[in-house]
């Protein structure tokens, strides 16, 4: 049986013609590409291990050896730039994923069931949606520890709720098509109708709300380490590194200054590529 609507590839190749359309948005696209390979080959491009420490520098200006300068305990702040962009990206993309799977089979089973258990399974998520989600994810982070991995899973489990009302919409929308009631009609599960049916021609959706949410997911984690609830010290985030750079602003502002120079752009460029992937979307 032919379906109908855009598989995932398509909803892809949609997207790349949308960005495209827009060379601002492109660049921005090249940008976080550059920028993400950079910070996750740290290892191989940074000037200096993140953690080495050089008592006797101090807290130096930059200059030829320490492009960005160094900290208070002389550790090279591009180095650390460039590692705490390692965990600022991968916080983005995994809880990103894990809002998306969540979200993505809630709001499916929420809309192909209907009726009572439709409404029963949106007004928990109406629920979930009145508490204040920093305090939720501080709880989780409390509870559960301050392990990197927890936190990718805490801050995706209070993620996943914009995903779920999109989906179920999409949904909602796609189950009273012909193909889909054809589907049922020829004895179709419901689990094979939402793989083979609802999943492909939702994925445009799933891919616009996850570009947006992964800012959304970055700058949560970044308040997080601000209040020094996120990434453990040495290891760097540009969260921790901005708390760290805002208590010496006065006397060495280029602790704050580059970290939170990248991490803007980074949030600047994500939401450009969001917004133009988001237009002519429903």
């Amino acid at each position: 049986m032919t379906r109908l609507g855009v598989d995932s590839g398509g909803a892809f190749a949609q997207a790349f013609r949308k960005l495209r359309a827009d060379p601002f948005a492109l660049a921005c696209l090249w940008f976080l590409a550059v920028c993400a390979a950079c910070c996750f080959c740290a290892p191989l491009i940074a000037p200096y291990p993140y953690e080495q420490q050089n008592l006797a520098l101090g807290c130096a200006a930059p200059s030829a050896e320490h492009i960005f300068g160094t900290d208070m305990l002389g550790r090279d702040v591009l180095s650390r730039i460039l590692y705490g962009g390692r965990i600022s990206f991968a916080v983005g993309i995994l809880a990103t994923a894990v809002a998306a799977g969540i979200g993505t089979l809630y709001g499916m089973v929420s809309g192909m069931a209907g009726g009572r258990a439709d409404a029963l399974m949106m007004r928990l998520v109406d629920i979930i949606y009145s508490l204040p989600f920093t305090i939720f994810v501080i709880l989780l982070t409390l509870a559960f520890g301050r392990s990197i991995w927890l936190i990718f899973v805490a801050i995706g489990a209070v993620e996943w709720l914009t995903m779920a009302r999109i989906v179920r919409a999409v949904t909602l929308d796609l189950k009273s098509r012909q193909f889909v009631e054809a589907s049922a009609a020829l004895g179709q599960s419901r689990a094979k109708i939402m793989l083979r049916h609802i999943l492909p021609n939702a994925a445009g959706s799933i891919l616009v709300c996850a570009t947006l949410t992964v800012p959304s997911v970055m700058l949560l984690e970044a308040f997080l380490s601000f209040l020094g609830l996120g990434v453990q010290a040495p290891l760097p985030s540009w969260g921790s590194l901005v708390k760290d750079g805002a208590e010496y602003m006065e006397d060495a502002p280029w602790l704050l200054a580059f970290p939170a120079l990248f991490f803007s752009a980074t949030l600047l460029a994500l939401n450009r590529v969001g917004e133009t992937l988001s237009r002519g979307e429903k």
